[in-house]
């Protein structure tokens, strides 16, 4: 399933940090949260996911309390037994997004051993998606 994985959160007192901001560690494990959801929708089994690299976040602008966020999750790239999703999160409908990052996941059995997930992306979906992908390309070669 490749539809965007979109949550949504308020963000609360006990999400600031001491800035009075949206502390850093809360952001994170939302994003995190929207990519493995995202990951395990288009495997179809939560329980065989887990997350191996979050490659970073970028703050572009900050969330106070009371801002409403929506976080849109995509499948931005597959390897063999690894999937890599981009979060983005935008704060109180702004169109252009406040924070966005990059996580990969792979696909393990029972025993937590890696197994090939046997999933491609179309590639209609691929050129949809170009820039995250090229830019997931990017990040998992290295660069």
């Amino acid at each position: 399933m490749l539809d965007t994985t979109t949550i949504s959160h308020l963000i609360k007192s006990e999400d600031l940090n001491h800035h009075g901001t949206l502390f850093a560690g809360r952001m994170a494990e939302w994003l995190v949260e929207a990519s493995f959801i995202a990951a395990a929708r288009l495997v179809r089994r939560p329980e065989d996911v887990v997350c191996v690299q979050i490659h970073g976040m970028s703050f572009d602008r900050a969330a106070a309390k009371g801002d409403l966020i929506e976080l849109r999750a995509d499948v931005a790239y597959l390897g063999t037994k690894s999937i890599t999703v981009h979060a983005a999160v935008y704060v109180n409908e702004q169109a252009e997004p406040s924070v966005s990052g990059l996580s990969t996941f792979v696909t393990v059995d029972r025993d937590g051993k890696p197994y090939a997930h046997g999933l491609a992306l179309p590639d209609e979906y691929v050129e949809r998606h170009r820039a995250i992908h090229d830019r997931a390309r990017q990040v998992r070669a290295g660069g």
